[in-house]
């Protein structure tokens, strides 16, 4: 069996206004808001680099610089922290700076959804299958989710989705695959449609912001209609795309955060804050405190 072309690239769209955010995100994008101390698209590169990408392309919109700054050196910051001794934030900040010539940062220039998005970045990802992390997801696991789907990418070569179960009452708020033969490492994907009612979907597995497609997803969506929302969806493309290739879900190891929603924002600073042994027993001490009124 010929093997699969590597999956090098990884696209993050980071366009979007995070309106659910303000007055947060009025001069701050929404995927620099802090889970802990590290911003939500740093969780969303370091899974990437976990996996094996060599390349970070980012989609970006007006007042987006600060993130092309977190991903840049900081000469001032850095001779700050020497100067004081704080060497182990140093070598934080150092650890974290992708490779020179690793980032390519493009922009949409009108809010008109993931898939146009995603269209944006044809001509950096040219012919090559590529990854598609979506920042507001923080899909917590060990080893990472798109560590996971390379993995079954590798034994298939076929476009790969994650996914996770869902309760009756949220499904209509993400992307839903139908199931067919596999385990869930790797399972055949027979159909997908985007926001549909609990009552219509064709199973309780939600697409989980994760993805790992072809390049022949561009060309589909140059042509496409614009569909749920009045925008352009990548849901949409990659149904057209079922056609003509294979779509494998990986029902993946691991908890998400929908950090679009307040709620799920919140949560993930709890539960990444209860993970670190640094303050972990502090913050539950003042959790307890909170919840017992005392």
């Amino acid at each position: 069996m010929k093997l699969p072309k590597k999956v090098r690239i990884a696209v993050f769209p980071v366009a979007g206004l995070g309106t659910r955010f303000l007055p947060a995100t009025k001069a701050m994008p929404k995927e620099m808001l802090p889970v802990v101390d590290r911003p939500l698209i740093q969780y969303a590169v370091d899974e990437a680099k976990e996996a094996g990408i060599e390349h970070f392309v980012f989609i970006t919109g007006r007042n987006k610089g600060v993130i092309e700054d977190h991903f840049d050196r900081q000469f001032e910051l850095e001779e700050t922290l020497k100067k004081r001794g704080k060497l182990e934030a140093l070598k934080e900040l150092q650890r974290d700076l992708p490779i020179a010539g690793q980032t390519s940062f493009t922009r949409q220039q009108e809010p008109l959804g993931l898939g146009h998005a995603v269209w944006c970045a044809r001509h950096l990802v040219g012919n090559e299958p590529f990854a598609l992390l979506l920042p507001d997801m923080l899909l917590k696991s060990d080893p990472g989710v798109l560590t996971q789907m390379i993995a079954a990418y590798e034994k298939t070569g076929n476009n790969i989705i994650a996914v996770e179960e869902a309760a009756p009452e949220d499904i209509s708020s993400y992307g839903v695959v139908a199931r067919g033969q596999g385990d869930d490492s790797g399972f055949e994907i027979t159909g997908m449609v985007e926001k549909p009612k609990a009552e219509d979907a064709p199973s309780n597995l939600i697409i989980s912001g994760r993805y790992i497609l072809q390049p022949e997803i561009f060309d589909l969506i140059s042509n496409q209609a614009k569909g749920a929302g009045g925008e352009i969806q990548i849901t949409d493309a990659m149904h057209k795309l079922m056609e003509h290739q294979n779509f494998t879900g990986v029902k993946y190891k691991g908890r998400s955060f929908d950090c679009g929603s307040k709620v799920g924002f919140l949560t993930a600073n709890i539960v990444f804050a209860l993970a670190r042994k640094d303050i972990s027993h502090d913050f539950m001490k003042e959790l307890q405190t909170v919840a017992t009124g005392s």
